[in-house]
């Protein structure tokens, strides 16, 4: 059920901020990294001995599947660490008067183009552009 939600386009309001995508990934990652703890369980070890053993069929199925959690945790880890090192570049547009924001922003802008360059999930042109155009949003 994660995992289709994870694979599902998201729907979100014209209006939110770059901090509404932080959270985004953090609650990914929440999930993902609870499906990760129980896939280490020793009820899931245990099971997984079981279908070895038995040579089952199942395994094909369930290595893709914990490639798919495994990956999908990658991403939003990844993904969390670089939104969260632009906190300190976009805090202005929430706490700043217009004002006092132009000096934040050739700093968050050069953030995102190295977020874009060096990181492995978050740089396609769908994400980068769905970012500024929170960061164009928030007020």
């Amino acid at each position: 059920k994660v995992l289709a939600e994870n694979d599902q386009l998201r729907k979100e309001a014209d209006d939110l901020g770059p901090r509404a995508e932080l959270e985004y990934w953090r609650k990914k990652l929440s999930k993902f990294h609870y499906l990760m703890e129980q896939l280490k369980s020793p009820d899931v070890k245990a099971v997984l001995g079981v279908l070895t053993a038995a040579k089952s069929k199942l395994l094909k199925k369930w290595r893709a599947l914990d490639i798919r959690i495994t990956d999908a945790a990658n991403e939003a880890k990844d993904n969390v660490k670089y939104l969260y090192s632009l906190e300190k570049y976009y805090d202005p547009l929430y706490n700043s008067d217009p004002v006092s924001m132009l000096d934040a922003i050739p700093g968050l802008i050069n953030a995102i183009k190295m977020i874009q360059s060096i990181s492995q999930y978050y740089n396609t042109s769908e994400k980068i552009s769905s970012l500024f155009v929170k960061v164009g949003a928030q007020q």
